[in-house]
């Protein structure tokens, strides 16, 4: 059993079901697709260049949040950063979890965070077509 590199990999094996991604059935499985779906294409234009498979979750927080939430509901949250943007993370069944927390040497705060707004975020094109293109990458592995 390999531990995910995630912060709330404790609920990992937490059960999934969505008919229409039959293959995800925890939230360690919707790590796995999205770490196999990354790339530097998906990743936020001010991060592409330091983008790698060595650190494939950089620059991705708020489009895999928003298809967390598409493929399992709940809500999105983010934490402020010093450059004052948001990283994003999903709260899902009272469980507070990030798939993209590894791009983080230090420990972010969960508690302040505050609710984001999916219009806000999708109000940049760029952003969209990043989380179009990221949804399709992981339907692409649905249908394998």
């Amino acid at each position: 059993m390999t531990k995910r590199p995630y912060y709330g990999h404790e609920y990992g094996k937490t059960k999934i079901v969505n008919e229409e991604y039959p293959h995800i059935h925890s939230i360690d499985d919707l790590y796995d697709v999205f770490k196999g779906s990354w790339c530097e294409k998906t990743c936020a234009p001010r991060m592409a260049k330091d983008w790698s498979k060595d650190d494939p979750s950089l620059g991705q927080c708020s489009i895999t949040s928003f298809l967390v939430q598409d493929i399992i509901g709940g809500e999105v949250y983010g934490v402020k950063l010093p450059d004052g943007n948001f990283h994003c993370f999903n709260v899902w069944n009272g469980i507070r979890f990030d798939l993209t927390s590894e791009q983080f040497q230090d420990a972010l705060d969960y508690e302040n965070a505050e609710k984001q707004d999916r219009k806000v975020h999708f109000g940049k094109k760029e952003k969209y077509e990043r989380y179009l293109l990221l949804k399709s990458r992981i339907e692409e592995k649905e249908k394998r």
